[in-house]
């Protein structure tokens, strides 16, 4: 095949890929593949294609054909981890995500934005497992892996905030809320959950005042004007009740 066949086959792959549409993006993605088996990046979007499509084998093959072409491709290896997990295969998933994260020690600036990213969301989700267990100390130190590797995901400083409340301590609560709000104003669950636990320490004032910050931003926040009737009604909750999430 033509080289300019091949790279318009990649083009047109990658630009459905990126657009998240996935059903037209195999069959360039695949033709090119066959035509160009040396490239890891079409294997790892294959992967990602077929992952999405719930092929989960034919993903893991795609996604070990890129790391064979490209031992250190952390992405795929990462996608590979993921994939062995939806399989069963536990052990498999364990052993590369641990050779993905020992592979980058001690290189700088080793993993990109997206790994780090991948990574933080797997500790995140394992984090998520164990408060589910009620075992929030290790969803603590889950959280913590997470962050340290992005600290800017407020997403992540949120729920870890929910563990802290749930455990009680609530100055810590607050301030992973806080800090979520400052990085990034606009992150409206930070300030509706900051509110929920100011109100649950009788703070009603300060939390109407989150909950009105919602409205501010986005006027028909459901939650933020529900939580607001909720103080104001006579027959609302009381400080210190349980409110829904």
């Amino acid at each position: 095949m033509a080289a300019d066949r091949i790279e318009q086959l990649i083009a047109l792959g990658r630009e459905h890929y990126n657009a998240g549409e996935y059903d037209r993006a195999e069959p360039f993605l695949a033709e090119a593949a066959s035509a160009r088996p040396s490239f890891p990046d079409l294997y790892n979007m294959l992967g990602v294609v077929y992952h999405g499509q719930g092929r989960f084998q034919e993903a893991e093959e795609a996604f070990a054909s890129a790391l064979k072409l490209n031992p250190r491709y952390t992405e795929a290896a990462l996608n590979l981890s993921v994939t062995y997990n939806d399989r069963g295969k536990y052990d498999l998933a364990r052993d590369v995500y641990t050779h993905a994260v020992s592979a980058s020690v001690g290189q700088p600036n080793a993993l990109d934005r997206f790994a780090r990213g991948k990574l933080a969301n797997m500790h995140a989700d394992l984090g998520a497992a164990y408060a589910g267990l009620a075992m929030f100390d290790e969803s603590v130190r889950e959280y913590a892996k997470a962050l340290d590797l992005c600290p800017d995901f407020a997403d992540l400083r949120v729920r870890l905030g929910n563990v802290y409340r749930d455990m009680g301590v609530h100055h810590a609560a607050i301030a992973e809320f806080e800090h979520a709000k400052r990085m990034r104003p606009d992150f409206l669950p930070a300030r509706i959950h900051l509110g929920v636990t100011l109100f649950s320490l009788g703070r009603r004032d300060a939390a109407l005042a989150e909950w009105q910050g919602v409205l501010s931003i986005d006027p028909e926040n459901k939650r933020a004007q529900l939580y607001i009737r909720m103080v104001n009604d006579e027959n609302g909750p009381r400080a210190g009740s349980a409110l829904p999430r």
